[in-house]
């Protein structure tokens, strides 16, 4: 059997500060987790929607219709669950969709949900076909299918579950089956954060852990974390560790710098493999046009790496473009590693 952590993939992020995926020291985060929309910052448009889904089904005491959130890593999928649960005052019950291997591992879970309980399945785009047939008459009539004996003389027999709601998350809505997206009667989608609300997180979370910092160092943190809470707290750890070590333990703007610069992520929130990836467009292959797989293997990479974590913060920041004839780097990246711009270098594009 293959260890998942020798993963070519796995193995490129492991040491990625600005990975979002979750990392073992991001134990902490638990502490930090909002417990009620109230508590909650950015996502507005999403909070709104909820409060009012969730403030209609506490007025009818039913169960809250099953809710989907999708989008990049590390906005807040799992918290936001969590927050259902708490806002609708019942138990959560957390899976997901790879450690769902079996219909039977799927049936034990629901049978033992109680009314108005939240099942949570992170990564649900994972779940296996066997499992996913199992889980639609769930969602929909609250019913288990369950085969009793085989050949002729095997039998079906429905049993009732009670009403509870089934919360996904995934990070790659396209690739979950139409019938799976269909059963949820609420999908969200969660953005990047703004430098407001990233600054606010960050600001929450050093009063928290105790953490002296001036709002100069805040801003610098904020400024420097790609939009993604998950990102912003484990730079300000990272920050604090360096304060400890090198400052009197002050996350002052200057001592922010020097930490996040000594990470080598830069003012914009780039880190090496991105600026690799902006370098290798740029001066291997003229700005593109070019394909994926043809960046992932001259720096070494997974494409699915740069697919999953790099690109999505390229494509917001205006630094690349995704073109049916492959990726091509914009003039704001070339300003920004200092490369001087030539518009007929660029390949006209009809």
């Amino acid at each position: 059997m293959t260890d998942p952590s020798n993963h070519p993939t796995d193995r490129s992020r492991q040491g990625r500060v600005l990975d979002p995926e979750p990392k073992p020291d991001d134990r902490l985060d638990t502490t930090l987790r909002p417990q009620s929309l109230s508590d909650l910052i950015g996502q507005e448009q999403v909070k709104e929607n909820l409060a009012i889904l969730i403030s209609a089904a506490r007025q009818r005491g039913e169960a809250l219709d099953h809710v989907l959130f999708y989008g990049p890593p590390g906005l807040g999928k799992t918290t936001l669950a969590h927050v259902v649960a708490n806002e609708m005052k019942v138990n959560i019950k957390i899976t997901s969709g790879p450690a769902v291997e079996r219909a039977g591992d799927l049936a034990a879970i629901l049978t033992n949900l109680r009314a108005g309980d939240v099942l949570f399945i992170d990564e649900v785009h994972r779940l296996g076909k066997a499992v996913e047939e199992i889980l639609y008459p769930a969602m929909e009539d609250y019913a288990l299918d369950i085969i009793i004996g085989k050949g002729p003389s095997a039998r079906s027999i429905r049993l009732k579950l009670p009403r509870f709601t089934v919360v996904g998350a995934t990070t790659r809505l396209a690739l979950m089956t139409a019938p799976l997206r269909a059963r949820f009667g609420a999908v969200y989608r969660l953005d990047y954060y703004d430098i407001k609300a990233m600054q606010a997180i960050v600001r929450r979370a050093t009063g928290k852990l105790h953490v002296e910092a001036d709002e100069g160092g805040i801003e610098e943190i904020a400024r420097r974390a790609r939009g993604t809470p998950r990102v912003a707290l484990r730079l300000m750890r990272r920050v604090r560790d360096y304060a400890q070590v090198r400052a009197d333990g002050t996350v002052t703007r200057e001592v922010a710098r020097e930490a996040l610069d000594l990470l080598q992520v830069d003012p914009l929130g780039l880190d090496d493999l991105d600026r690799r990836v902006l370098k290798t467009v740029i001066q291997k292959y003229n700005g593109g046009p070019v394909g994926l797989n043809t960046i992932a293997a001259a720096i070494s990479e997974e494409p699915e790496t740069i697919m999953d974590v790099v690109e999505p913060y390229l494509l917001q920041l205006g630094f690349l473009d995704r073109t049916p004839q492959g990726r091509v780097a914009t003039k704001a990246a070339y300003e920004h590693l200092g490369v001087e711009y030539n518009e007929q270098t660029q390949p006209r594009l009809l």
